[in-house]
């Protein structure tokens, strides 16, 4: 099993877009092989943090799909967001 998680920053205005953004995300990743589940969540006692949380079979079905759609999706999502960390 591999999890993928990142965490963003992201201005109130902004959370219904990322929420749309998200589950445009999760769309794709759900077609793709060796995905297992995905989940967005708010970060308690930080303002403004959430995570987005991916679970795949293994680290290359992940990859296979990142390299596929990761600049596609990226450059379709609106949502003004800024990436705290990739883990």
């Amino acid at each position: 099993m591999f999890i993928h998680s990142a965490l963003f920053e992201i201005q109130p205005e902004e959370v219904a877009q990322y929420r749309r953004d998200s589950k445009m995300w999760a769309s794709h990743a759900r077609k793709a092989k060796g995905f297992v589940a995905y989940r967005t969540m708010q970060r308690l006692d930080f303002k403004n943090q959430y995570v987005s949380i991916y679970e795949w079979q293994a680290k290359a079905d992940h990859d296979r799909f990142m390299n596929k759609y990761h600049d596609r999706l990226v450059g379709k999502s609106k949502a003004k967001v800024k990436v705290l960390g990739v883990f």
